[in-house]
């Protein structure tokens, strides 16, 4: 996916470890998480675990994104310039 950014655009590579390495942690919680709760169930749980990750995919990326504006408005209202959303310094 790097490389699919534009040349000038491109970001360094230790910027795009650390965006891509949160996703990829974020990932991994939420499949162990919907595998520990699929097996609490007596019936299907493949059911089970795709509802969870649908309710992952839709309520739970609003809350991040609703968390994110919070913070990042709480950010720009304070001043607090080492907490700005993807500026790593």
């Amino acid at each position: 996916k790097r490389f699919k950014e534009p040349k000038e655009e491109r970001r360094p590579w230790r910027i795009w470890f650390y965006d891509t390495s949160k996703q990829a942690i974020g990932a991994l919680f939420i499949h162990f998480a919907n595998v520990f709760l699929s097996d609490l169930t007596e019936e299907d749980p493949c059911s089970l675990y795709l509802i969870n990750f649908i309710l992952d995919a839709t309520l739970g990326m609003l809350l991040i994104w609703l968390g994110v504006k919070v913070v990042s408005w709480i950010v720009q209202h304070k001043k607090y310039t080492y907490l700005v959303f993807g500026e790593y310094g």
